[in-house]
């Protein structure tokens, strides 16, 4: 039986790290075949586990989706320019791995009350008939957990307070965001957030390799509202978010005196990512979903059913190696999807 040189990077066990690719497979039925991990533990030194002869033992691949596409294409899996690219001797030209990668866009609103609201997790407190999911958290450590760096975030903005004032970010709208982003950082802010998020979104991606060290990030690009239809639902979700807080029962959680636009005007400023800010003109419901978009953490995409992996989650084309995790995922489910993600395991017999 002729013989196939098959690396296999894996995720083996807690506290164990990723490590450079093991080497070596038989090919059986014409397709090579999966026989263990190299990893590398907590002391550097590195460990190769096999599996033990039979039909039924199986590498599981777990890492979710941006680490299954990643370790797969260092294993020789993947498209073939990507693994050319990089030196990676070629197991499995398998194009679609790393293809289909998607988030479930999520846009905020910060709102400052008057109270002292009690701390509760986020949730969700609606469901649009646009595929919208509203959510709610309030106390300033729930606040806290969207904003990361904030020091940087409050020197970034200090670093505004010179820049004119115009139609959509005013001297005023910057100085509130400071103040905003200090409170949370002293943890006397009051208040809370309510976001609206995209389940099932058309937009996708993909994710490359950057190194051929499987500890270093790969690159990934959701490409969020490139599906016009995408966009509209989230100038709707905005349109049901600014309703909500203009009601007359949310008004006793709300500042007085400070209009819905003066919150709307404090996220432009507020760097929630990386995107340039269009603040020298009047700004639509598009253009704000656009530079305030930022992630909810549900990563899909990848390895996904009928492109990587069959309808029993194992990578076609190949023996004795599945995926069973997020990059499966055609589409997330709106809320989080650990639960989904734990049922895809039941499903399994893990």
């Amino acid at each position: 039986m002729d013989s196939q040189c098959w690396r296999i990077v894996l995720v083996a066990m807690l506290g164990f790290s990723v490590s450079y690719p093991s080497c070596s497979a038989d090919k059986g039925f014409g397709r090579p075949r999966a026989y263990g991990v190299l990893f590398k533990d907590s002391h550097g030194i590195m460990h190769t586990a096999f599996l033990r002869p039979g039909p039924k033992n199986e590498v599981i691949l777990s890492s979710g989706a941006l680490g299954s596409p990643q370790l797969l294409m260092l294993s020789g899996i993947g498209p073939a320019s990507q693994l050319q690219f990089h030196g990676i001797e070629m197991v499995l030209d398998q194009p679609q791995v790393g293809q289909g990668m998607a988030d479930n866009p999520m846009n905020i609103v910060f709102v400052p009350s008057p109270n002292d609201e009690e701390t509760s997790l986020i949730q969700a407190v609606g469901i649009t008939e646009f595929d919208g999911f509203i959510e709610a958290s309030s106390g300033s450590s729930s606040v806290g957990a969207f904003i990361q760096n904030l020091p940087e975030v409050a020197q970034m903005l200090s670093s505004q307070v010179s820049q004119p004032s115009n139609l959509v970010t005013t001297q005023d709208s910057v100085q509130r965001a400071i103040e905003f982003v200090n409170s949370v950082i002293n943890g006397t802010f009051n208040g809370g957030v309510i976001l609206e998020k995209i389940a099932g979104p058309i937009s996708s991606g993909y994710l490359h390799l950057t190194s051929l060290n499987p500890n270093d990030n790969p690159a990934v690009r959701f490409n969020y509202f490139q599906a016009p239809e995408d966009l509209q639902k989230c100038v709707k979700g905005m349109e049901t978010l600014i309703k909500v807080i203009e009601s007359e029962p949310f008004s006793k959680f709300r500042i007085p005196g400070m209009p819905v636009q003066a919150l709307l005007n404090m996220m432009v400023t507020l760097p929630i990512n990386y995107r340039p800010r269009h603040l020298d003109s009047a700004i639509s419901l598009e253009q704000y979903c656009i530079d305030t978009v930022t992630t909810i953490w549900h990563y899909h995409g990848g390895c996904q059913v009928d492109k990587v992996v069959d309808k029993d989650y194992k990578v076609i084309g190949t023996e004795g190696l599945r995926v069973i995790d997020g990059s499966t995922f055609h589409e997330s489910p709106g809320t989080n999807p650990q639960a989904t993600v734990m049922m895809l395991g039941r499903y399994n017999n893990f």
